[in-house]
């Protein structure tokens, strides 16, 4: 049942990047163009995408196990750190000059666009070198998120 819900979760999730626009890297890049012509429509996406996950969140804060019965694991962390920051400001620049972020750069990979196919290698490669960064021997307090 997990897997059919997560498969249900992942498609409404998807369609909805594609109905929204979220991913066409053009409409995004125009609605990161505050200087030229800016398309607010995204906006609106991201405050009803914020709405909805306040409410869901507010919702699991106060059940102990999730509608299938799993464990609710709920993020702890509530620092802004350096790794923090650095990781917003990375991920920030990815959009910008990319026009994807993960979940629409794997949408349009999966419709066959190229720059999103080389947006996804690119995003796993990333994924790779931090991994392996944190393979490294050092102290391990520092690399705990």
């Amino acid at each position: 049942m997990t897997l059919f819900t997560s498969f249900l979760a992942g498609l409404v999730f998807g369609l909805g990047l594609i109905v929204s626009g979220m991913a066409n890297p053009a409409k995004v890049l125009g609605f990161l163009d505050l200087g030229g012509r800016w398309d607010p429509s995204l906006a609106f996406v991201m405050g009803g995408a914020i709405a909805v996950g306040a409410v869901a969140f507010a919702v699991a804060r106060r059940r102990t196990r999730s509608l299938l019965g799993a464990a609710m694991r709920l993020p702890a962390a509530r620092a802004i750190d350096r790794r923090l920051v650095l990781g917003s400001v990375l991920f920030g620049i990815g959009w910008g000059v990319a026009g994807f972020c993960p979940g629409p750069g794997l949408v349009a990979a999966g419709m066959g666009e190229v720059k999103a196919l080389v947006f996804v290698a690119a995003m796993l490669a990333g994924m790779m070198g931090y991994e392996l960064i944190q393979a490294l021997p050092g102290d391990a307090r520092a690399r705990t998120p």
